[in-house]
């Protein structure tokens, strides 16, 4: 376990390769293999961070980010 905090500057070396790659995998899929796909590789890239403390900030920012998007 790293402790280390959760990186919230730009890390990619290229977000628009990223970008495409993400926006490429859900190519094809319906709805319901869209959000399996969505939830293998949180648990693929969760497992290989491997740190609950930086898994924890990413879960609850996210949670914060969505919150504030979402009308209500």
């Amino acid at each position: 376990m790293h402790n280390a905090p959760l990186t919230l500057g730009s890390n990619l070396d290229d977000f628009d390769d990223f970008y495409d790659m993400l926006s490429d995998s859900h190519n094809g899929l319906d709805e319901s293999q869209s959000k399996m796909l969505s939830a293998q590789l949180i648990l693929l890239l969760a497992n290989h961070i491997g740190d609950l403390a930086v898994l924890r900030q990413a879960f609850a920012l996210a949670r914060i980010n969505v919150e504030r998007t979402l009308p209500r």
